[in-house]
């Protein structure tokens, strides 16, 4: 078995496979001050309630765009599961060929999705990540990683709303019954959905314009069911496609 982690700034996702087959999966707080054995600690709770060992694991893939855990994830792989995991960045072999200025620059959850996408989905082709930022990452027919862009992500700019914006109240996200809202709250939400799907679409539009001919669509993340409930643009929602992208480059790099 293989445990996959993908750690964002907002959360980490956590799998298991079977040789192909995803058995668990895990959603956690990203927290900068725990330490390896604290996550070591928590990894052990994770496993036991669901009635695996650590030490079934026979390797670990991380992709980081934290890069103070890396060391703490490294030692906390090798002191509580006995392995030194692969780690996605230079060097690691993704498949993929990677059309950028500067291909060091690519955060390591952006070619993840990307390599993941294409295995699956095939090409042309635009990857949606709704993370802590929103990545637009774009593909060629023959599995090129062209490119992308980034905007703020629907989180913290709600929440940079609610912080600078004295009367403006903490909301639930969910969608709006109608984009004329008749109390501050609903308002809010039309403006917050309405306003990134509307973002969404543009973007989405623009790429698919300078990509030339049909594009697939695919959204992930934690609100990309939300977004892509109305969006005009999104063909699919894969929800773990991440952690999927994890595997596909450990069987890449491990000749299995």
């Amino acid at each position: 078995m293989i445990l996959v982690l993908d750690i964002g700034n907002t959360n980490i996702v956590a799998g298991i496979y079977r040789g192909k087959k995803l058995l668990i999966h895990w959603r956690i707080s990203t927290d900068r001050d725990r330490t390896a054995d604290e996550y070591g600690i928590l990894f052990k709770n994770l496993f036991a309630y669901e009635g695996y060992k650590l030490r079934d694991i026979k390797a670990v893939v991380i992709a980081s765009v934290v890069p103070p855990l890396m060391l703490t994830f490294e030692e906390m792989a090798e002191k509580y599961l006995g392995v030194t995991p692969l780690v996605v960045g230079p060097g690691v072999k993704t498949g993929m060929d990677i059309k950028y200025d500067s291909p060091r620059e690519v955060g390591a959850d952006r070619i993840v999705n990307a390599v993941a996408a294409y295995e699956k989905y095939g090409g042309p082709l635009i990857v949606v990540d709704f993370g802590t930022a929103t990545t637009f990452d774009a593909l060629s027919a023959e599995g090129h990683y062209l490119g992308g862009a980034i905007a703020p992500g629907i989180g913290i700019s709600t929440e940079a709303l609610f912080q600078k914006a004295a009367k403006l109240p903490r909301i639930e996200l969910v969608k709006p019954t109608r984009v004329i809202g008749k109390n501050t709250v609903a308002s809010m939400q039309a403006g917050i959905v309405f306003g990134f799907v509307g973002q969404v679409d543009e973007i989405v539009r623009r790429m698919t314009r300078e990509l030339g001919g049909e594009v697939y669509v695919v959204a992930t993340g934690g609100l990309a069911k939300l977004i892509a409930a109305e969006s005009a643009t999104i063909h699919t929602v894969d929800p773990l496609l991440t952690i999927e992208g994890l595997r596909v480059i450990y069987e890449r790099n491990s000749g299995d």
